[in-house]
């Protein structure tokens, strides 16, 4: 019988729950299309991923666009997990439920209007049962709204490479202009995975207990399939029924996306059949980390306790030393200080007369209208920084201030500083999202860094200038607390 493609359709539409099958005609083996492509092409999507060295193994419709339903949530959670990073949150840190949070239709937690979630607890919400009223809990208490968070997940979809991802809410309910695809969804599960390996964990959550119910996973793959620790599952109308699987068996790694099943059983099985296929044509070695953007596997000494003097003041005698080095915004200041930040900054507490380091490209966008920014290069040469290891003694330098904006007077009287971290352009990072965040209280504020000596690294504190009193700086520090910033006020002289 001659091959065409009507003979591959029907005995595709032959196979039992849509699973991949190998058809033998005339001696050839053909791969079949999975049933869910033939009933809905519109909505049907799948890649497999070798996590180890980022491989693709298998792709149908990867980069087409799809409704991301409640894997929606995934970013909602890389979001939560960032915060908790740079230490903006802690587990226990209470989030406030709004009327807007309490009404959205289920699945849902049922949280009361005006009571509060841990941080704790709405992972484990979204992990389990995907719920959207903690979903918009989570965004509210990030993001101010929801909708300025769906902005917030876009921009940080973006810097993870998902170009063609967009988000306009915290949970994955319909909405048009939500988009992603399913290569964008694995990018974001490896992300999760590499980025924050300490709260990947809850994705393997059977179950937990919520004030007196016990709420289990939706993921029906976990314990099923060997190896599967999570990550994802989700379902609108529009959606059909999506998942993103992450499976860990030896050596071997593979993260699998599939989108448009028919019903939650066909998909499951779908996915399972892509896990036994093609597992074990993974690599056994790990490369190095796959999303660009971040370099968790960069990892430092491990913590120790140690001694430093400062000219003119002495840092306390134990703290530790960051484990790992990242490029930006993931350079986390809580993996730096244990969870804690606060406390880490409180613990370097006298302020010195030292050099200050600034990036006059990172300064224009803090300031918009300030035509007159530092040069980067005047900055540095009076401050300079050995290449090599930083010694524990640093001498006295003159303060590289900066420079006046155009028409207004930089006050150095109070500054408040809400960060430290071993990467200056974290610090900018940290300090430009604050003052976004923060709003009018930091309208004429300055945002600059300054270079201390921690062991053999530099940390570099996060800090505004341009406050004429303390009164001002308390003022600003109350609104950045406001915002879940750790914040403390400092005489600059």
């Amino acid at each position: 019988m001659p091959l065409t493609m009507s003979t591959i359709t029907a005995a595709a539409k032959r196979m039992s729950h849509g699973l991949m099958a190998a058809t033998l005609i005339g001696g050839a083996v053909l791969a079949i299309v999975p049933a869910q492509a033939q009933e809905s092409p519109d909505r049907y999507s799948a890649v497999v991923i070798d996590a180890n060295n980022g491989k693709v193994l298998f792709a149908r419709s990867a980069d087409d666009r799809r409704y991301p339903a409640s894997l929606t949530k995934m970013m909602t959670l890389y979001m939560l997990f960032d915060a908790l990073e740079s230490g903006r949150a802690t587990l226990s840190t209470p989030m406030k439920v709004s009327a807007y949070a309490a009404a959205r239709p289920p699945s849902k937690l049922g949280l009361k209007i005006g009571s509060t979630l841990s941080v704790e607890e709405g992972i484990m919400g979204l992990v389990t049962r995907s719920a959207n009223d903690a979903a918009v809990v989570i965004g509210e208490f990030l993001g101010g709204s929801e909708g300025r968070f769906a902005e917030m997940m876009t921009a940080k979809a973006r810097k993870l490479g998902m170009s063609r991802t967009t988000f306009q809410n915290a949970n994955g309910l319909p909405n048009d202009a939500q988009m992603t695809t399913a290569r964008d969804m694995a990018t974001l599960g490896i992300a999760l995975r590499e980025h924050f390996p300490q709260y990947y964990k809850y994705f393997s959550t059977r179950s937990f207990n919520f004030r007196g119910q016990t709420i289990g996973n939706h993921n029906r793959l976990l314990g099923r399939v060997e190896g599967v620790d999570g990550i994802k599952t989700g379902f609108i109308n529009k959606s059909g029924f999506n998942l993103v699987t992450s499976v860990v068996r030896g050596d071997r790694k593979l993260v699998a996306v599939v989108m448009g099943g028919r019903t939650a059983r066909s998909r499951d099985d779908h996915m399972a059949d892509l896990v036994k296929q093609y597992l074990p044509q993974t690599s056994t070695r790990a490369s190095t980390a796959l999303i660009a953007a971040y370099n968790p596997s960069a990892r430092g000494p491990a913590v120790t306790a140690h001694t430093e003097t400062v000219a003119q003041a002495v840092l306390p005698s134990a703290v530790p030393v960051p484990t790992r080095r990242t490029s930006n915004i993931n350079q986390r200041v809580a993996e730096a200080y244990g969870s804690n930040a606060t406390g880490a900054m409180n613990a370097i507490t006298a302020p010195e007369r030292r050099s200050v380091v600034g990036r006059d490209a990172i300064r224009e966008a803090l300031e918009a209208n300030d035509r007159a920014a530092p040069n980067v290069a005047t900055a540095l040469a009076a401050a300079p920084v050995p290449r090599a290891s930083i010694p524990n003694v640093i001498t006295q330098a003159s303060a590289a201030t900066p420079m006046p904006t155009a028409g207004r007077e930089v006050v150095s009287g109070w500054v408040v500083q809400i960060a430290a971290t071993p990467a200056e352009a974290t610090a900018y990072d940290i300090l430009s999202e604050a003052k976004q965040r923060a709003g009018s209280a930091l309208a004429d504020a300055q945002a600059f860094t300054q270079a201390v000596a921690n062991g053999s690294q530099t940390l570099y504190r996060a800090r505004f200038s341009g406050f004429a009193d303390k009164a001002a700086a308390n003022a600003a520090c109350d609104a950045l607390k406001s915002k879940a910033y750790a914040c403390y006020a400092i005489a600059a002289n």
